[in-house]
């Protein structure tokens, strides 16, 4: 039997004053239409988010060359406008806890140790490059990109991507291959702890520059290894936009971990330092 309660006006106006404190939050969602969503399935290229699958979605160029664009031009949905046709709903992936072998960052004196660490414990980074779209020609451009240097029980310093010929990143490559990729301690948990603003000397920066290349067959299990098992969802990205696996030959390793300079570690030494 079920029983039903009854609540006056100022006992509801209590509840809803209560619930009106929470938020819901979902970092890895984004909203696509209805007819794009499949509910608890392998997200193949046919089922893939428009988002993804969608030529003129993700890599459309926000600036197309040969004219300008309004804002109002740049936002305007392709075909209908129609409410029905804008009517959305959330899509998420499900995400795997990476964890990070280790209490803690290496003391900031082992200098070569404490890049290792950064460069393994980082899921993402900075990757800039000599940009060669028109406008900014010449110029410096940066990219968000996720990176692995290996999976998480085999830290290799090399620094991987997966990278698809529809990022204006990798037609810089191809004009340029020269780059640098930045991480910031502050990705994880030890800033926010130690209250260190990103900008703070002793919140760790790591800047690797060198000639990024393509990964050639002989390592591509590993690369693929290496990226997939940090970023599982990739493995479902859609093959049409061609993507392959490139890596970072390192010329030079930038850091800066404590008040006082920065430091250039020496190859040999970032190769020999192990980040636990």
């Amino acid at each position: 039997m079920r029983s039903i309660i009854y609540l006056t006006l100022p006992q509801l106006a209590c509840l809803l004053a209560v619930c009106a404190s929470y938020t819901l939050r979902n970092s890895v969602s984004w909203a696509v239409s209805s007819k794009d969503v499949v509910e608890d399935a392998d997200l193949s290229e046919e089922v893939a988010p428009a988002l993804l699958v969608d030529g003129g979605g993700l890599w459309k160029q926000a600036y197309p060359a040969g004219g300008e664009e309004s804002p109002g031009e740049r936002m305007k949905p392709e075909g209908d406008s129609s409410p029905a046709q804008g009517s959305a709903r959330l899509f998420s992936y499900r995400t795997e806890k990476v964890t990070v072998a280790g209490s803690g960052p290496p003391p900031h004196q082992e200098t070569a140790r404490t890049a290792r660490y950064i460069a393994h414990s980082s899921d993402w980074g900075t990757l800039a490059t000599i940009s060669s779209q028109d406008k900014i020609k010449g110029l410096p451009f940066g990219n968000i990109f996720s990176i692995s240097d290996g999976p998480m029980d085999n830290s290799t310093g090399v620094i991987y991507f997966y990278v698809t010929p529809m990022d204006n990143t990798v037609s810089d490559l191809k004009m340029n291959p020269y780059a640098s990729i930045t991480f910031s301690e502050a990705e994880r948990d030890f800033c926010r702890q130690m209250v260190y603003d990103p900008e703070d000397p002793r919140c760790a920066r790591l800047t690797l520059t060198g000639k990024m290349m393509a990964v050639g067959p002989e390592e591509l299990a590993f690369a693929k290894e290496a990226m997939f098992s940090r970023h599982p969802v990739m493995a479902k990205w859609p093959v049409g936009h061609k993507w392959f696996f490139m890596k970072l030959e390192l010329i030079q390793v930038w850091l800066q971990d404590w008040i006082g300079g920065t430091s250039l570690i020496p190859l040999e030494e970032y190769f020999k330092a192990t980040p636990y």
